[in-house]
This record gives C-alpha cells, sequence and structure tokens, in this order.
C-alpha cells in the first residue's frame, strides 16, 4: 500500500481495535482492495456485509469515478409503518393510476428531519451512533401517536405535523445534527420549518379534488410505530433522471451500455446532444460506467429507488433496529458504541446549537395596488356621485373596508387590486409548499400591506393562530408621499372591525402619530433602522421567520441595518426602489456563531407576469 493508503487504513483500523470488534473492512483488504475503495463500497451498500462491498466492488471495477474522493449524501427521514403505511402505499398506487404521477410519487412516504449533508466514507459508522443517542434521548416522550391534519391546495396535498407532537419531532432532529457533528465532524442542518408528510406535490389542477377524496379514507389518527431511517445517495447524479432497464442491451459498440433488467441508470436531459433519436447518454448506477443506451429498453423509475438505507430507530420498539449482527455495525463493548473521535468541549456544542438555531427575516414587497393599473384618477372611477363603491373592472376588490371617514380615505392609502390578491396569495401557497414555519408577522399600516400580509397568512393556514402586528415605523418614506400630511391610515379598531386578524397589544416602534410628513431620507433610514432592530428584540427566541410585509423600500432600508451596512445614497436607493417588483423577497438569516446577520436565498422563487391592457368591445369592428 502507499503511504497514504497505509496511514488511512491505520486511522481506521485503530478505531476498531480499541472498541475491540470484528471489521468489515478487514476481509476486503484481504482481498487485496484499497482501503479507500473499500471504504467507498462500504458507505455505497449502507455498510451491511463485507460480501455486498465486494459485489460492489467488482462490478464498478470499470468505474472511472471508483478513485475519486466523493462521498455519499445522507439524510434522516421519519417514516410511517405498519397500517398506516400499507393505507400511504394503497393512496400512491390509486393516486398515480387515477391521476398519472407526480413529485410525491418519487419518494417514499417520510417526514423530512434534516436537509441532505455529506459525511467521509471512514466516518459513516459515526452516523449510527448518533441516530442511536439522539433515539435514546427522545423516546420516553416521543407520542404514541402523530396527530397528522390534512392540508390541500393547488399543487399541494399533504399531512401537517403541529404543536408539541412537532416539537419533539424537531428536538430528535436537532439532537441528532448536534451528536452528528460531534462524533462525525459534519454539519446538518435539521428541519425547522413545517413538519409534513407529503401526499401530492406539483399535480396538474383538475386532479386536486379526485387526490382529496383518496386522501379522506387515509385514517392517520390511529398509534403506529415510527421510524427513522438514515439513507444515503449518490450527490453526482441528485438533478438527474432515472430510468430502470426492463430488457436485457448487449452492446454493439464499446461507447454502449450493457443493460439487465432492473438496472437504474441516471440520465442527464440537458447533455443528450450526442445522442441519437431513440438513445439515450447515461450512468449505470450497478457498474458506474456511461455510454449510449435505447431509451425504449427502459422505463421511468423513482428518485429515491437508488437510495440505500442504512440504519433505523424504531420509536414504539424503544430500540436501534441498526444493531444487526452484521461486522462493524454491531460493534459495542458494554452495550455501547464508542465515538469515533473525542466529543467537542461544552463550548463548541453551545457554538452548533446557536448555528441551528437561526432567526431569519423575510422582508416582501405588498401585492400589485389598484392605483398602480388605474392611475391617480382611480378612486374617481369607482364611485358612485353618492360616494358609494362599485367595480368597474374586474381587477378592482370586489369591496373596501369600511372607513370612518368614508370612501375618501382611500386616495392616499389605495387597497390591492384583484391581481394583488392573487399574488399575495400565490406567495402564501408557495410558502407554505417550502416548509416556511413563521414565528411571527409585521405590516406597515399601509392597507395594502396589512392585506397582503393576510391573504399570505390565509394560504399559510395560519389566519386565526398569528396576529398582524402593525408597525408604523416600517411605513414607506414619507416623502414619497402626496400631499403636506401623511395619509390617513386605518387604525386597529377599523382594521379589527373589517376582519383583520391585527393585534391590539404590540406596542409599536413608532406610533402611527409619531410620522412626519416629507421627512428627509436621513429620518427615513433612522426610522426603518430602529423599527427593524425593535421586531428582532420583541420576536421570541425560539427557531422561526420573522416576515415583514412592506414597499419596496422595505426591502433595502429594513434589511442594510441588520447586515451592518451603512444607508444607500438617496439617488440610488430611489432607481433600485423602482425596480422592485409585487412580492419581491428579501431573505436574511442571523449568524449567530459569527454574530452578524447574512443574505440569503428567498425560500420561494420571484413571481413573474405580463400586462393586461384594458378592452372594450364598443371599439372592435368585425372583420377590420
Amino acid at each position: 500500500m502507499a503511504a497514504g493508503e497505509t496511514q488511512l487504513y491505520a486511522k481506521v483500523s485503530n478505531k476498531l481495535k480499541v472498541r475491540g470488534t470484528p471489521s468489515l473492512l478487514e476481509p476486503l483488504l484481504g482481498m487485496g482492495f484499497p482501503v479507500h475503495t473499500a471504504l467507498k463500497a462500504l458507505a455505497a451498500t449502507g455498510r451491511k456485509t463485507a460480501e455486498e462491498a465486494s459485489d460492489w466492488l467488482r462490478c464498478h471495477r470499470d468505474d472511472p469515478s471508483l478513485d475519486d474522493p466523493i462521498p455519499q449524501e445522507y439524510a434522516l427521514f421519519l417514516c410511517p409503518t405498519g397500517s398506516l403505511l400499507e393505507q400511504l402505499q394503497e393512496f400512491w398506487r390509486e393516486s398515480r393510476r387515477q391521476c398519472t404521477k407526480n413529485r410525491a410519487h418519487e419518494v417514499f412516504p417520510h417526514i423530512t428531519l434534516c436537509d441532505f449533508f455529506t459525511c467521509e466514507d471512514h466516518k459513516v459508522e459515526c452516523l449510527y451512533e448518533a441516530l442511536r443517542r439522539a433515539g435514546d434521548r427522545i423516546r420516553a416522550s416521543f407520542p404514541a401517536a402523530l396527530p397528522l391534519a390534512l392540508h390541500s391546495s393547488i399543487s399541494y396535498l399533504g399531512f401537517f405535523v403541529n404543536d408539541s407532537p412537532a416539537d419533539v419531532i424537531r428536538e430528535f432532529a436537532t439532537t441528532f445534527a448536534m451528536e452528528v457533528a460531534v462524533l462525525a465532524d459534519c454539519t446538518v442542518k435539521p428541519c425547522t420549518k413545517q413538519l409534513h408528510l407529503t401526499l401530492a406535490h406539483k399535480f396538474y389542477p383538475h386532479h386536486q379534488r379526485t387526490l382529496e377524496q383518496l386522501a379522506r379514507a387515509i385514517h392517520p389518527g390511529h398509534a403506529c410505530p415510527w421510524t427513522a431511517a438514515l439513507c444515503s445517495r449518490d450527490m453526482r447524479f441528485v438533478h438527474y433522471q432515472t430510468l430502470r432497464a426492463i430488457f436485457q442491451y448487449n452492446p454493439q459498440n464499446e461507447d454502449e451500455l450493457t443493460l439487465s433488467p432492473g438496472d437504474y441508470i441516471f440520465v442527464d436531459p440537458s447533455q443528450q446532444e450526442e445522442a441519437s433519436e431513440g438513445w439515450v447518454i447515461g450512468t449505470s448506477h450497478r457498474t458506474g460506467c456511461r455510454g449510449f443506451l435505447p431509451e425504449n429498453y427502459t422505463e421511468q423509475a423513482n428518485e429515491s429507488d437508488t437510495w440505500v438505507k442504512h440504519r433505523t430507530y424504531t420509536f414504539s420498539l424503544a430500540t436501534d433496529l441498526a444493531s444487526r449482527k452484521d461486522g462493524e455495525t454491531s460493534s459495542r463493548r458494554n452495550g455501547e458504541l464508542h465515538p469515533c473521535q473525542t466529543p467537542r468541549d461544552v463550548s463548541s456544542i453551545q457554538a452548533l446549537q446557536a448555528t441551528i438555531a437561526r432567526k431569519s427575516v423575510l422582508a416582501v414587497r405588498h401585492g400589485e395596488r389598484v392605483d398602480q393599473i388605474f392611475g391617480k384618477s382611480w378612486l374617481q372611477q369607482c364611485s358612485t356621485p353618492d360616494g358609494k363603491y362599485y367595480r368597474p373592472d374586474l381587477n378592482f376588490p370586489c369591496s373596501l373596508p369600511r372607513r370612518s371617514n368614508g370612501i375618501k380615505d382611500f386616495e392616499h392609502d389605495p387597497p390591492l387590486s384583484s391581481c394583488g390578491i392573487f399574488q399575495s396569495r400565490m406567495a402564501g401557497e408557495a410558502l407554505l409548499d417550502s416548509g416556511v414555519r413563521l414565528a411571527c408577522v409585521f405590516s406597515s399600516p399601509a392597507l395594502r400591506c396589512v392585506q397582503t400580509a393576510r391573504h399570505i397568512l390565509e394560504e399559510l393556514k395560519l389566519e386565526k393562530k398569528i396576529k398582524i402586528r402593525v408597525e408604523p415605523g416600517i411605513f414607506e418614506w414619507t416623502k414619497w408621499e402626496s400631499g403636506k400630511t401623511t395619509p390617513t391610515l386605518m387604525t386597529l379598531d377599523e382594521l379589527k372591525e373589517a376582519d383583520f386578524n391585527v393585534s391590539m397589544d404590540y406596542r409599536p416602534a413608532f406610533p402611527l402619530a409619531s410620522l412626519l410628513p416629507a421627512e428627509s431620507y436621513d429620518e427615513y433610514v433612522n426610522r426603518c433602522a430602529v423599527s427593524v432592530g425593535w421586531i428582532t428584540s420583541t420576536c421570541p427566541r425560539d427557531v422561526g421567520v420573522i416576515l415583514i410585509v412592506g414597499h419596496g423600500s422595505t426591502l433595502d432600508s429594513c434589511t442594510r441595518p441588520l447586515l451592518g451596512l451603512p444607508p444607500r445614497d438617496s439617488a440610488d436607493f430611489a432607481q433600485l426602489v423602482r425596480k422592485i417588483p409585487s412580492l419581491g423577497m428579501c431573505f436574511c438569516e442571523e449568524n449567530k456563531e459569527e454574530g452578524k446577520w447574512e443574505l440569503v436565498n428567498p425560500p420561494v422563487k420571484t413571481l413573474t407576469h405580463g400586462s393586461n391592457s384594458a378592452f372594450n368591445w364598443r371599439n372592435w369592428i368585425q372583420g377590420s
């Protein structure tokens, strides 16, 4: 063996000798396989038996990537068993038969507990110990039955886990992440969002009713064993299409792949320029070789068909089902697996906890306002001579809330248009699908902002649980408001009377009466900086997203103070704000470990659409 190989073997074997247990590695080395490829084979086969690993190595003898130091990706899932699993599998079959395949069919029924993460091949057994420790710590408080609430939207159907059972599961995920960091020196991001078990995702809208009917036949209330499953996948093929061979194919040319029934092939749809019609280029999961193959010899497979299940922990049995008698995996001393390296000190663990429990701020611009489409005279277009509202165009809202001074107060505090309401609901639905977990919601006192916040909460099914905290400190730069006085905005009592679930107890950083007309730019940015500081300090310290619904200017004036950046030049600020579309978003995360906030990708995509001009049929001349 080379010097590096010898050092790696010594490092791994010494750890095994300390535990005084047989090794799966030694038989493979005895067959002449190098240490790094033997460890790679064990990780790729779930470290079950030396025989499986040696078979994998023989199949991959011509794999050009065999010597590449590419680790597997791992993730932890909570999976139902027993009668609930049988019901879910029946739903999977019937939904696919009646409504065709959707994204949920790609993976087995599960609740995601953490994002995929990488682990070096020689540290994989440490993940098993982390799973056992986390399970043992939580098993006494794990609920006998998980309350699952059915939720349906235009593109998502699934069960939500709420209340204290969800907190127990999140604690388990966080404990697992901490143990992995200590034992294997890996960074794991546990799921802190809304826990859910997806039934259908990204399906055709006209299938929604059928899927809902099938879902109502599932009875999730009964107690069933839940199993935490540690799975891995090949990180190189995450975004590839997976095919399954259904016929034998013997290559006719040296650049073609051998196919056996049941083989899985990874295909990148964006790299098929060289393939002739009816052929594709793919990489064999069984051999690691790449080549051409006839597409009609294959069928579509599921994403998770090539995943490897390493170990499981079943809570109802309060035992680690991973402790099979398969070499290294059953290595124990006094009934306890020993860590693979010296644990970190307490301060390091506290730093890890701070990293995991990140607070975040999502700043969102309101939806399309009615005067944005119909101009400054919009109110005259929808008012009767006696001051009553009517709807002259479908993009005007169906109705307006009642205000103490009548309809005239809407002139400088316009509502959302119908499209603005639709935009807000689409954003809320996307946030729901992303699994975002809101901690609290703040809104500018402008009606369009409060409306946007309400529609987002309605799509998240949180309109009754989370009250909107109206914060005048994040109102628009008053210099941009017409008139010598600040606009007349709806009071909390008026908003409550209009059925907005606003908080009557919240004390804002700036009372509504403190807004100055035609304030300077410095006064404005200072107001926003103080307000966002107040907002982040008044929210509870638990994990969750603080939603701030404001104006286009909010995305800059309320995030730069968090990021520690000085205000922009006022001219640059004005130019930037003009480019921010309806429902534009900025997302900031608190990095407690480094004591700063960071700008990261928002949890949902942007919303883009075209204009639709007015049409008058009277101007239509047939045949011209």
